[in-house]
């Protein structure tokens, strides 16, 4: 062993072990002796280095052999009437609360909200002197526990002047398993809470930087180098200016600035810039710490990457503002663009215009080829229009299959139209729909502002109710707004709520027209026509009322009703014992679709109508194409026994080749073709390739709207089967044609 001061040789252990294991005194004279001796003079460096690695041993063993320290109990000092009179520092330690703030304070204010336990007083007089642990609130709000003893303060006369309460933290009760739960755990020491609040800083999810008053840097945490890609050495001592992503200017830096030196404090979202490059969203709250005199000694900002949260909302506001198929803006971001462009032109007194396209025949195609298909002629749509119109003009998908357009700042009416015409001729091209060439057309509405109207919901109603009037057959496919059009779409709006309330109230009714064999001249069928029965104007003629219908969807209910009416009047003459000829109902295109063979079924069933009672008249714009659906359902309602007609045949796209696909019994000549017979050429021409083609496909044929008995003998020598029209009869009411049929009223119509 090295060298030690003459006769304090010794083993460190062996004096654990025995020589030291004595009691505290001589273990504190061992450490003088040592103390002493190491301060001799001309005592060699070695020995000195051994006397005090020896002195140091022995410190430890006295340290380990010292009883713990008895701490101060907090005490206060009560009133009779329990109101603080003492507090002591103990207690400032244990609550928190200073003399000045308890002293004068009733005991009470120190109770845990919690707590059930008994007054001081009660304390004194159950227990005496004896400890009792309670629950009590510190300043911080902690609830604890505190072994509480209370005795009383005698005064010189021998009466009791006050209470003394000693308190000190006390276990929490023990559990059945003998556990103890940490109700209150006494305050962190100073040195603690720095330990604590580094690693939450240094652990936080959220980016931490803090510079001095010169702005360097000082300190970053792990999340700040995460966000940001620089290391903490990389950031310390500089400013952070390498941060700035360029996206602000110096006006909005001062304004942080001017906020953080006034309030001390700054909350908001900026731009950053990581280390890569690469710009990023970022939610920032700033603030300062201050020194006694009031002066900002550092800043602190706390960040978060706010990227995921940013593309969620542009996601969100695309969702709401944008259409998903086109990508253009939708109607609700459409209307507040154009609120913008008006606000412009009412500031310049400047011209525009609001255009609405329709495109026409996208439900057939939808129909015929599946929705995808419409979807994509749709796309392409979109793509034409936006790239026939300036980049100032705004686009937008409505609905369906309606754009709307806003051309702000044109120079006079007339360049709408020439828009419209622009975009009308984008169209002439076929458009691809998934290995269909296809084409289609549009029609436009416009409205001019400051012409018309000055405020969005107005120009959009004018530019849709000039769209609605656009003759389609005309060369000019696009209509300007007028005064007149709008009150003639209040006059339909009207008619539209009329009607709705007509269907309800039982204003509708139907009226029979009769079939008439042109070999007998005897009533073999009839027609079922609606009328509407208006209180205020009369009869409404169905030619005011049914393309409405059409227009707006009332047609299935309305199509619905005469389908089961017509069922219900052919029970009723059953019933009275009328012999009822087959009685054929008009089915809208829209009624046709895979629940119409089960509805019709009902309302046969409903009404105990036989099947061959009714026949289904269909018009020629439904086989248009030839889709299979078309056909399954037609087959389906032949299958049930019912006959189908063709009506208003040859004026659409009439066709031998279509024409036998379908199982149709019976051909319709419209009464257009029959009005100029027999003097027109032309009509006669065509009356007569209708009934050859009807005699080749062994169809029967039904002539419309003859009126004279010219017309009549020429349908008769030219081999037509049956007619209806005024020559015979009108329609009538469903008790008139049944007393027509009584009295056995017949045509003349022998040669």
């Amino acid at each position: 062993m090295s060298e030690l001061a003459p006769g304090l040789a010794s083993d460190p252990a062996s004096d654990r072990a025995s020589g030291l294991a004595a009691p505290g005194e001589a273990l504190l004279e061992r450490c003088l002796r040592l103390a002493r001796a190491a301060r001799a003079p001309g005592l060699a460096p070695a020995a000195a280095a051994a006397t005090l690695a020896e002195l140091e041993a022995a410190l430890e063993l006295a340290c380990e052999r010292a009883p713990p320290a008895q701490a101060v109990a907090a005490q206060i000092t009560l009133d009779l009437a329990g109101y603080l009179t003492g507090w002591n520092e103990e207690a400032e330690a244990l609550f928190g609360y200073s003399a000045a703030e308890a002293v004068g304070q009733h005991a009470f204010f120190l109770d845990a909200d919690e707590a059930d336990d008994p007054g001081l007083a009660e304390l004194f007089l159950e227990q005496g002197g004896a400890e009792v642990a309670v629950l009590r609130r510190t300043r911080r709000g902690d609830t604890i526990r505190v072994a509480i003893s209370v005795a009383a303060i005698e005064l010189d006369d021998g009466e009791v002047g006050g209470m003394l309460v000693t308190m000190r933290p006390a276990p929490a009760p023990a559990d059945a398993a003998g556990k103890t739960p940490a109700m209150a755990r006494p305050a962190l020491s100073e040195s603690d809470k720095l330990h604590l609040h580094a690693r939450i800083i240094e652990d936080s999810d959220q980016g931490v930087l803090i510079t001095a008053a010169d702005e360097r840097i000082v300190s970053c945490n792990a999340a700040f180098s995460r966000i940001t890609g620089y290391s903490a050495d990389e950031l310390i001592g500089r400013t952070p200016e390498l941060l700035r992503s360029g996206v602000h200017d110096d006006e909005f830096r001062e304004r942080v600035r001017a906020s953080i030196a006034g309030d001390g404090s700054w909350r908001g979202e900026i731009i950053g810039k990581r280390k890569n490059g690469e710009l990023f969203p970022q939610s920032v709250a700033i603030s300062v710490v201050r020194d006694a005199a009031g002066a900002i000694t550092h800043t602190f900002s706390l960040f978060s990457d706010i990227s995921v949260h940013k593309d969620f909302e542009q996601r969100m506001q695309r969702m709401a503002n944008y259409d998903s198929l086109t990508g253009l803006p939708n109607r609700s971001l459409f209307n507040h663009l154009v609120d913008q462009m008006l606000s412009e032109a009412r500031r310049a007194t400047e011209y525009g215009a609001v255009l609405v396209v329709e495109v026409d025949r996208i439900g057939a195609v939808a129909d015929s080829l599946g929705h995808d298909a419409g979807a994509r002629v749709l796309a392409e749509v979109g793509r034409r229009f936006r790239a026939a119109l300036r980049d100032a003009d705004i686009l937008a998908r409505l609905e369906g299959a309606k754009f709307g357009v806003a051309l702000p700042f044109i120079e006079k009416r007339e360049h709408a139209g020439l828009v419209a015409q622009k975009l009308l001729a984008t169209l002439a091209a076929p458009i691809d729909a998934g290995g269909q060439q296809l084409r289609v057309n549009a029609h436009i509405g416009v409205a001019v502002y400051l012409e018309d109207s000055t405020d969005t919901a107005s120009l959009m109603r004018y530019a849709e109710v000039a769209a609605t009037r656009v003759d389609l057959n005309a060369d000019e496919r696009f209509l300007f707004y007028s005064e007149e059009m709008d009150q003639r779409a209040k006059d339909r709006i009207r008619l539209e709520n009329e009607l709705r309330a007509g269907l309800a109230n039982g204003q509708l009714e139907l009226h029979y027209q009769p079939k008439v064999s042109l070999r007998s001249g005897r009533i073999v069928g009839a027609e079922a026509l609606i009328r509407w029965r208006h209180p205020e104007r009369g009869m409404v003629r169905p030619d005011e009322f049914i393309p409405l219908a059409e227009e707006t969807g009332l047609i299935l209910e309305i199509g619905d009703w005469v389908l089961d009416e017509a069922c219900r009047q052919i029970a009723v003459w059953r019933d009275a014992g009328v012999a009822m000829p087959p009685v054929a109902v008009n089915l809208s295109a829209r009624q046709f679709d895979r629940k119409l063979p089960a509805f019709v079924q009902q309302a046969l069933e409903r009404h105990g109508v036989q099947p061959e009672q009714i026949m289904l008249e269909i018009t020629e714009s439904l086989l248009v194409g030839g889709a299979d659906n078309v056909i399954a359902i037609m087959n389906e309602l032949v299958a049930m026994g019912l006959a189908l007609a063709l009506d208003d045949f040859g004026t659409g796209y009439s066709s031998l080749a279509y024409l036998k696909k379908f199982p149709i019994s019976t051909l319709k000549i419209d009464r257009a073709f029959v009005v100029g017979l027999p003097d027109e050429d032309n009509d006669c021409a065509i009356a007569r390739a209708i009934v050859t083609m009807a005699q080749q496909l062994r169809q029967e044929i039904v002539a419309e709207g003859v009126e004279t008995v010219e017309q009549m003998q020429f349908l008769r020598d030219l081999g037509c089967d049956q007619l209806q029209g005024w020559l015979f009869s009108p329609a009538v009411t469903a008790e008139a044609f049944a007393l027509m049929l009584g009295e056995g009223k017949r045509l003349e119509v022998a040669r």
